[in-house]
C-alpha cells in the first residue's frame, strides 16, 4: 500500500512513502490523538530523524518540502 505524504495548507501531494518510513513517523512523532494524521515538519525534526535512522529518501522526501521555511505541517494518507 502505497503512503502519500501532502502539504496539510495546500493539500499539494509532496511525495509517497513505504509503510516503514510511515512506521518510522508514527514512531518518532508525538499524536495529539490516535486518529492525528498530521505533524510539524522542520529542520531541527529532520535533523533528529537523521540521527535516529530515517531511510536517506524520507529525509530527502521531507528536506525538499521544507526547503528554506520555518517548517510545514504534513498529513498522511494511505492510498
Amino acid at each position: 500500500m502505497d503512503i502519500r505524504i501532502s502539504n496539510k495548507a495546500t493539500g499539494a501531494t509532496i511525495g509517497h512513502i513505504s509503510e516503514a518510513d510511515l512506521q518510522f513517523l508514527l514512531d518518532q512523532l508525538e499524536e495529539e490523538s490516535s486518529k492525528d494524521v498530521d505533524y510539524f515538519i522542520n529542520a531541527q525534526t529532520l535533523d533528529m530523524f537523521e540521527s535516529a535512522g530515517a531511510s536517506a529518501p524520507l529525509i530527502a522526501l521531507l528536506r525538499q518540502a521544507v526547503g528554506s521555511t520555518d517548517g510545514i505541517d504534513i498529513v498522511w494518507k494511505k492510498e
